[in-house]
């Protein structure tokens, strides 16, 4: 008998769907394993006027304590597909609902860099345009070709949508904070060899023993990689409740150079302004690795001040709760308000 696209539910529990292991249930929930079951169960929900929410790794949003009261859509269609192009390049298409480091990886593993420095991070291939997706130098912009996209508003499945429509910025696209275009699949550009991007993040560059600039085996900057973030926490780990979170809370502030504070660490972001680690703004406010919320069992992470943990039972409230508490110390101390990274669902700071 063959397998459905669209399978019965295992449970309207949200919370185990994400990473922080927080949220509420909810009203119907159907696992989607194709981009054609993704579409028709949006169309479904909106055929049927009911609320819905599109979840994937569930790595970058928060979700309320009192759930989703219409239809979540698990997006789970996976796999990719490797095509060499007459230049020595190579595209490779993926479907949304791919894990995305398993698509990291496999790169690697076939002597293919270009996404080495993008690994260990949680969360689904489709939300890594949705998000710009980045980190140790390398951004999903530096790569992504065009995405699939499923329009909501006049039901038709829109093919090869150019990242130059996308509107992608530091974290961030035109299509994030939207519900009515849907990510069913993602192209990027590799440079079809082994070498890694070039290294151009201190850090990274640091812990490879290399100048600013070079190139190393992707599967070196690979592990590299992973040992920084494994450091910080920000690699899952199921019995480590440091990774027990939606990795980095919230982004680094972009400033105007005049409104740096003094010592501040800071990275050129454009013409006459800078960003400014929001990690250095949290610890320099007074906040330290561990800082505990209301009730303590959610906490700042004991790795990491930027990531906002659930230590075992904590509840979306509190760690909004201790989210506003580290926003409002920043503003007092420096007179920045940071901005949340993740998505928050049917919940504010």
């Amino acid at each position: 008998m063959p397998v459905p696209d669209v399978l019965p539910p295992p449970t309207q529990r949200l919370a185990p769907l994400t990473t922080l292991r927080l949220g509420g249930p909810a009203g119907r929930l159907v696992e989607a394993t194709s981009a054609e079951a993704v579409v028709q169960a949006i169309r479904d929900a909106d055929a049927a006027g009911e609320p819905l929410l599109l979840l994937g790794g569930g790595s970058n949003v928060v979700v309320a304590d009192e759930g989703w009261p219409g239809t979540v859509v698990h997006v789970a269609n996976t796999g990719w597909v490797v095509e060499r192009q007459p230049d020595g390049s190579v595209l490779l298409t993926v479907e949304a609902g791919t894990d995305w480091d398993e698509v990291v990886a496999g790169c690697v593993a076939d002597g293919l860099g270009g996404l080495e420095c993008l690994s260990g991070i949680p969360g689904r291939t489709g939300a890594t345009p949705v998000q710009n997706v980045g980190a140790y130098g390398v951004e999903v912009a530096d790569l992504l070709v065009d995405v699939d996209l499923y329009d909501r508003r006049s039901g038709a499945v829109r093919p090869h949508v150019p990242a130059a429509e996308l509107g992608l910025a530091y974290r961030t696209s035109v299509l994030k904070g939207r519900d009515d275009a849907v990510v069913l699949r993602v192209r990027f550009a590799l440079p079809g060899t082994g070498a890694s991007a070039p290294v151009r993040y201190p850090e990274l560059a640091r812990a490879l023993g290399v100048e600013s600039g070079a190139q190393v085996p992707a599967a070196m900057a690979r592990e590299a990689v992973l040992g920084l973030r494994r450091r910080k926490g920000m690699v899952l780990d199921a019995d480590d409740h440091d990774t027990w979170s939606a990795g980095s809370f919230f982004t680094n502030p972009v400033l105007p150079e005049g409104d740096v504070p003094p010592d501040a660490p800071r990275f050129p972001a454009g013409p006459g302004t800078v960003k400014v680690p929001a990690a250095w703004l949290i610890e320099q406010a007074g906040f330290r690795r561990g800082h505990p919320g209301p009730g303590g069992r959610v906490a700042l992470s004991s790795k990491h001040v930027l990531a906002l943990t659930n230590r075992g039972g904590g509840t979306t409230a509190e760690l909004l709760a201790l989210a506003r508490e580290v926003r409002d110390g920043v503003r007092s101390q420096w007179g920045v308000t940071l901005s949340p990274e993740p998505v928050l669902v049917r919940c504010a700071t």
